[in-house]
């Protein structure tokens, strides 16, 4: 027997530094950690000890003896990696941990943001150093990506949002929610009262397709979409207009297969995860029979991962087909076997009749080598026009959305990048005392793992810093007046654990993990009924 990863595995290396074998790749030392779509264990090399699947924060790592269905698939992706080159199992130097100097005064750190980059500074933090941490978030309640943005299907990837919640919990860390920096407070006040400031804002923009009509009503961002799943405040409950019988989503990324699948998925199945109650109300009662997942490129260079294709191809109920578009069959034949293509190999390739009604039941069509090059539509969109080797086409659809990634935003008082969507930024350093870290550092770009090593750098540039740092003119509770003087109603961390506790105890009476407040106002509400 041996251990295999699975598809939550969410890449941030926890179980390669405790494999007393270095059996699972790539290490955060390989030029390929960050860039495969999850990490592998070696069954050649596994001594089946376990401490793997103890260390993994999202419950991706099982025996192999144990995986059932679908699951079976991820034991052969396990070891199709190291078909044909064996992994280095040599150790590489070690690494100890950073620690402040030796006679310097612990450091005041603000850190804006609770999603999964801010949680890993913080751990980092709370284990170099003894600094007293501030956290911000323009939101009542803590969890950014985690909360918002993980599809409310995956609980397993939840789970990573406990192991950022016990930090938070830690007695150096106070917590401001429902305040936003450029708002209600500036960038210069937050300064002012802590030794460094680090922006772990995300990028919560989306990129845009460049063609007429796409801001005809129907056609949305998949942050949008995402945001209307997972109850993110501010988002509408009747932002997704569901009563077409075909989606169009543009990409064919891990999101865009996150969007096909809950409007393809049965809502009875959902009915039992944290999903938004608006959401599954209006999925209860949907037209959508069909998504079309629309790619730039060929088959080949498909960019979701096998991991969450694997996973797609197996919900009940969907039929998933390829538009035979010029050489998608070909492109299939001739993917590597360790390619997300090669998941395609017998799936039925067959044209498709555009002009006519979807099929009858739900399907997942995946049309290659097609771009939108207008929305149609008057009041509202009605097709999209799509653009392929052979001309161009109308794909009839009430609901467009459009997943070709995030694009940061810019924070006032910072210098921003708008070529790259970022904070402009040297390895995390942006001026005296500020940093950044996450999506607004680096881009839109890798998992919720990925944000562990970047954490690594920006803390160890604010080390290399320390006895540089600004020094604050006003001190903890004296920023804390601020906040309330500034935002009456921002909330802490006992309010915060009583909106957790109040939703908790709504999905215990029915049957779910959680049921969320989608509103400013309910979560306030929640969070005032610990008094």
């Amino acid at each position: 027997m041996a251990f295999a990863i699975t598809q939550t595995c969410c890449n941030d290396a926890s179980c390669v530094s405790v494999c007393p074998v270095n059996c699972i790749h790539p290490t955060p030392d390989e030029p390929e950690f960050g860039s495969t779509d999850m990490l592998y264990i070696d069954p050649r090399t596994c001594i089946d000890c376990g401490a793997c699947a103890d260390a993994c924060p999202v419950d991706a790592v099982r025996p192999v003896d144990r995986l059932r269905g679908s699951d079976l698939g991820y034991a052969e992706m396990n070891r199709q990696y190291f078909d044909g080159e064996p992994a280095d199992n040599s150790w590489g130097p070690p690494r100890f941990p950073r620690s402040l100097p030796s006679g310097l005064t612990a450091p005041r750190v603000a850190v804006v943001g609770t999603g999964p980059a801010a949680g890993y500074t913080v751990q980092t933090l709370l284990r170099s150093t003894d600094a007293e941490i501030t956290l911000i978030d323009r939101v009542p309640v803590p969890g950014g990506l985690v909360r918002f943005g993980v599809a409310p299907d995956h609980p397993s990837t939840k789970r990573i949002g406990e192991t950022f919640a016990a930090g938070y919990r830690h007695p150096r860390v106070r917590m401001h929610l429902n305040v936003e920096v450029g708002r209600d407070v500036s960038h210069d006040e937050v300064a002012a009262h802590h030794h460094a400031v680090v922006y772990a804002v995300g990028a919560s923009g989306s990129r845009a397709l460049g063609v007429p009509g796409e801001e005809l009503p129907g056609s949305i961002p998949a942050t949008e979409f995402v945001g209307w799943c997972n109850a993110l405040p501010g988002v509408a409950p009747g932002a997704v207009d569901l009563s077409s019988e075909r989606a169009v989503v543009v990409g064919n990324g891990n999101v865009a297969l996150d969007v096909a699948r809950i409007l393809l998925s049965d809502p009875d199945a959902l009915s039992r995860t944290d999903i938004a109650d608006h959401a599954l109300a209006a999925l209860r009662t949907s037209s959508v029979r069909e998504v079309v997942l629309l790619g730039r490129r060929g088959a080949g260079n498909v960019a979701c991962t096998r991991s969450e294709l694997h996973a797609l191809q197996q919900v009940p109920g969907i039929e998933v087909v390829v538009d035979d578009v010029p050489g998608a069959a070909g492109d299939i034949a001739n993917a590597d076997p360790n390619s997300a293509a090669a998941l395609l190999r017998g799936l039925p390739v067959e044209s498709v009749d555009w002009a006519a009604p979807p099929a009858v039941g739900k399907r997942l069509v995946l049309r290659f080598c097609s771009a939108p090059v207008e929305v149609l539509g008057d009041e509202r969109m009605r097709a999209v026009r799509v653009g392929d080797g052979a001309g161009v086409r109308d794909i009839r659809a009430g609901l467009l959305v459009r997943s070709i990634g995030c694009w940061g935003t810019p924070v006032e008082g910072l210098p921003f990048d708008p070529e790259t969507g970022v904070i402009t930024n040297r390895g995390g350093r942006v001026g005296p005392g500020t940093y950044v870290v996450g999506w607004a550092k680096r881009g839109a770009r890798g998992g919720i793992g990925a944000n562990r090593a970047c954490a690594a750098e920006t803390v160890g540039a604010l080390l290399d810093d320390v006895a540089e740092l600004p020094v604050p003119r006003g001190g903890a509770k004296e920023f804390a007046r601020l906040v309330r003087r500034r935002r009456p109603d921002a909330i802490g961390r006992q309010e915060a654990e009583a909106i957790d506790r109040a939703e908790r105890l709504l999905g215990e009476r029915a049957g779910r993990p959680r049921v969320k407040f989608a509103t400013v106002p309910d979560l306030l509400r929640a969070a005032r009924s610990r008094r």
